[in-house]
């Protein structure tokens, strides 16, 4: 997944005639060489303990992890320029020091050990409004057990921690930390992450922490896959790491019940939050959109459609000032913990997000409501959601339809040649039996299919093994379509017919490439809808709008393609008529736009 390197400008409060420490921190780090950069949690440590000193606290620093001690002293260059970062961040609310401080760690860890662990922290912004969701599912702040199972930086303790404090205005401070301490935890794989959250939370609760004589210790390293599990907390809150990982046979089998297929780090955590959250309690959690649709996901929408169906749905809308560094769409979300008494959500309220004016940065957020959801029937089936405002009737509408590409008489099936285990049958020059290999810069962005190849390595032909290659060869008029795209592009869909003139200049077949998704007919004969006239529908604005409605990742996939509702093909005719007479793009997008009922 995408991290989020150093800021460009981290932070600071240096007048603006003076270099700012942000600035000289960058510079500090960027002389850093490799084994030095190895030395970064020793730099983090310096530029919280100078905050803390700056902050004047009259307290001790709660002391670093093992992790910490014993490392290398820093260049003096970089101590200077890590304690004025740190001093300059000691005006600053703590949830905003936190983020800096984190997105620092972050940057410093080595590149494998950030892909391993997934590591991301979550902006200001989007962790208070996670917060206010849970305020809208009714936590009693005063009373409720919290935990947040991959607790970073602290970017939703130190919230939380401040709800309960508010609640607990007027309670006698020995007594309200006390309450705080006991009912607010925190797992974070990372010591170093740990520690900070530990601090960033102290410094939070400062006046408290001071009033009433104690220290907290809200979030202990440990590995929350690895934890006991008990059905404790009232809230389960957080932004769990993302990322593909193999799993050992005995952790496959304690998460059956929400795992098909490949297993991703983000779906582990939410089987845990609801195995954590007791009935009526909620999960709320930040996560890739991908589960909404995906296939290897179904299981876990089985798990949350069974066991703790959705509450809220907000969108990230325009990721711009939001979440500026990552590709993923993401939704933030609250579920509630279904229970023997506890009557079940009838539907969820969606809303969309982006940054509020000229904010940026994540410093404020638009929230505008669209609508609600209601679960589908088939608690394994994708969750069709507006992404845009805009979508919010066409989702309503999509609900409402039962056919699918089956129907129109196809299936999808990605292009078979993986081109690098076949490089020494491909060649530039078309020998003996070779055959045309078709690659994805053959479906043109307007939605023309044009045989060439044009990129580094692109070669055009292919020359099948006598034996045991006949699979990767096509002989049938199909629909190719782009397999990955992007929620930025004017198009998720981008698709071709392959007609039926080139592949008749090549009878032994054609092999395409597996950058391209392949609608082949599911029977020899000509299929309800013909190839051009699925290719005209796929390339509209409606169905462009009502794939965004399924699709919460880059890739075409072909569960989702299948699963996207359509109209039935007997309303097909005038599309099929204006697809033969040669009708502009307009035209065709007009008739596309009826068949959805989009005005």
């Amino acid at each position: 997944m995408p991290r989020r390197p150093i800021p460009p400008a981290l932070p600071h409060t240096a007048p603006t005639d003076a270099p700012e420490p942000g600035a000289l921190l960058l510079a500090a780090v960027a002389s850093l060489s490799a084994q030095q950069r190895r030395q970064g949690a020793a730099l983090v440590q310096q530029v919280v303990r100078s905050w803390w000193l700056a902050l004047d606290t009259g307290l001790d620093l709660t002391p670093p992890p093992a992790a910490l001690r014993g490392q290398v002293a820093l260049d003096g260059t970089v101590a200077a320029a890590a304690r004025a970062y740190g001093e300059s961040l000691a005006p600053l609310p703590v949830a905003q020091v936190a983020d800096g401080i984190g997105a620092l760690h972050a940057s410093l860890m080595p590149g494998e050990e950030r892909a391993r662990h997934g590591v991301y922290y979550t902006p200001p912004a989007l962790a208070n409004r996670l917060i206010d969701l849970a305020d809208h599912g009714k936590v009693d702040w005063a009373t409720a057990r919290v935990l947040d199972p991959a607790a970073g930086c602290g970017a939703f303790l130190v919230p939380a921690a401040l709800r309960m404090a508010r609640a607990l205005k007027g309670t006698e401070p020995a007594l309200a930390l006390r309450s705080i301490s006991h009912r607010l935890r925190g797992l974070e794989l990372d010591p170093v992450a740990a520690w900070i959250s530990g601090v960033m939370v102290e410094a939070a609760l400062l006046p408290l922490v001071r009033a009433g004589g104690q220290r907290l210790c809200p979030c202990r390293a440990g590995d929350a896959l690895s934890a006991p599990v008990a059905s404790e907390f009232d809230l389960v809150i957080g932004n769990p790491p993302y990322g593909r990982l193999t799993l050992a046979p005995e952790v496959r089998a304690r998460f059956a019940r929400s795992l098909y297929g490949h297993a991703n780090l983000y779906a582990l955590f939410m089987d845990l939050a609801v195995r954590w959250t007791v009935p009526g309690g909620l999960v709320a959690f930040l996560t890739p959109s991908s589960f909404l649709a995906g296939d290897y996901f179904k299981h876990l929408r089985r798990t949350l459609s069974e066991l703790a169906p959705p509450l809220t749905l907000d969108f990230v809308d325009e990721r711009k000032g939001v979440f500026d560094n990552v590709l993923q769409e993401t939704v933030l979300a609250t579920y509630r913990r279904s229970g023997p008494r506890r009557k079940r959500p009838e539907r969820a309220l969606v809303n969309m997000i982006r940054a509020a004016g000229d904010a940026g940065g994540g410093a404020g957020l638009a929230i505008q409501g669209s609508g609600y959801f209601t679960l589908p029937p088939e608690p394994t089936a994708p969750w069709i959601l507006p992404r845009h405002a805009s979508e919010t009737g066409l989702a309503t509408r999509l609900r409402t339809l039962d056919s699918r590409l089956a129907d129109w008489g196809y299936r999808v099936a990605t292009g078979p040649l993986v081109w690098n285990r076949y490089k020494p049958q491909i060649a530039d020059k078309a020998g003996k039996g070779a055959v045309p290999l078709v690659w994805a810069e053959s479906v043109t962005p307007d939605g023309r299919f044009i045989y060439r190849c044009e990129k580094a390595n692109h070669k055009p032909w292919f020359h099948p093994a006598a034996k045991g290659d006949d699979w990767l060869l096509t002989r049938r008029p199909c629909v190719l379509l782009q397999r990955t795209t992007a929620k930025e592009q004017a198009r998720r869909l981008i698709a071709a017919e392959m007609p039926l003139t080139f592949l008749a200049r090549h009878p032994r077949g054609v092999t395409v490439e597996n950058h391209l998704n392949m609608l082949l007919p599911l029977e020899e004969g000509p299929p309800p809808v013909p190839p051009a006239v699925l290719a005209a529908f796929l390339n509209s604005r409606a169905a462009d709008r009502a794939f965004r409605c399924i699709s919460g990742s880059v890739a075409v996939s072909a569960y989702e393609l299948e699963a996207m509702p359509l109209p039935n093909p007997a309303a097909l005719k005038e599309l099929a008529s204006l697809v033969a007479a040669g009708a502009s793009r307009e035209r065709l997008d007009q008739a596309a736009d009826r068949l959805y009922g989009i005005a």
